[in-house]
């Protein structure tokens, strides 16, 4: 079988504790149509050199002054030319099955745009994993409408739902076709959250896959950005407020009411609730998994509260 390229960025500025890490987790996968690329802004501290070490396996590489994260991946993925493409921070990293199952998944099945794990993993500071997510039971453009991949709810926002994890930026992968569909760049605009502005304009094209297979762990250190989550929801709802204005989204103020007054947990009520208000999405399962005939499944799942 004929793997599609897939195209990965990695922006750094120093990272120097991480970037080597990083590094390695996707060169050490081995795939062989891999165009790897990575920029940093110009890092005071050992990033340089470690860009220099690995530079024969870089399509492209720099370690010069740029406007910051965003721009820096605006950069890179200007030097992207792969038929997949995502981003891995210079902090996370990815499982040695990453870039083949996501291949694998979207070569068996062209109507999917894009993709992300149902089980977002984390890291530690030193590498160890430390926990796999296990509350999203599939994704849904109008459970993004609803603001439930928020998490947390950013403060006096009634108009939210937050009932699951927002979806991993590391884990999340697209075809160059969608990107370009949805303007072919990170909106500067959103410093925290231009993944989840991302992922808005993504949702005006098509809908999100969901596979149970983790794809990244994200890492947990003391210097990140996105360790100010409701700074992070904050950003996500100015997004949501454009995409839901764009969509003409009105919400289900019967769903609203009926996830904060939990009706589904009272018997009577729980099947007209669960039918009325129901989310609808698609996951991918492998079919046959002890045998050689193993392949990829598409199964619709309909939910309501994170399982």
């Amino acid at each position: 079988m004929s793997l599609p390229a897939i195209s990965i960025v990695t922006p750094s500025y120093n990272q120097g504790a991480f970037l080597e890490s990083t590094i390695r987790s996707v060169i050490g996968q081995d795939y062989p149509n891999l165009e790897y690329i990575v920029v940093d802004g110009g890092s005071s501290d050992q990033s340089p050199e470690i860009v220099e070490r690995y530079k024969s396996h870089f399509k492209f590489s720099c370690s010069e002054r740029d406007g910051g994260h965003i721009p820096a991946l605006n950069k890179g993925f200007g030097h992207a030319t792969g038929d997949i493409m995502g981003w891995l921070n210079s902090d996370d990293t990815y499982f040695p099955w990453t870039l083949r199952t996501v291949a694998s998944i979207m070569t068996a099945f062209p109507q999917i745009e894009w993709l992300t794990t149902l089980r977002p993993a984390y890291v530690d500071y030193h590498g160890f994993c430390i926990n796999v997510e296990h509350r999203i039971p599939a994704f849904s453009r109008e459970a993004f409408l609803d603001g439930c991949y928020i998490t947390p709810v950013p403060a006096d926002r009634t108009d939210m739902l937050g009932l699951y994890p927002t979806v991993q930026q590391e884990s999340t992968f697209w075809r160059r076709s969608l990107w370009e569909r949805a303007g072919g760049r990170l909106r500067t605009e959103f410093k925290l959250a231009a993944d989840f502005d991302l992922w808005g304009r993504f949702y005006e094209h098509a809908e999100l896959y969901g596979t149970l297979a983790p794809l990244a762990g994200f890492r947990f250190q003391f210097a990140q950005k996105t360790s100010a989550w409701q700074d992070y929801a904050q950003d996500a709802h100015r997004s949501l407020v454009e995409v839901r204005a764009r969509a003409g989204w009105k919400g289900n103020d019967f769903r609203r009411r009926a996830i904060r007054y939990r009706l589904d947990e009272i018997p009577k009520l729980r099947k007209y609730v669960i039918a009325k208000c129901a989310y609808h999405g698609t996951v991918v399962v492998r079919r046959n998994p002890g045998r050689p005939e193993a392949s990829w499944d598409l199964q619709p799942r309909s939910f309501f509260r994170p399982v």
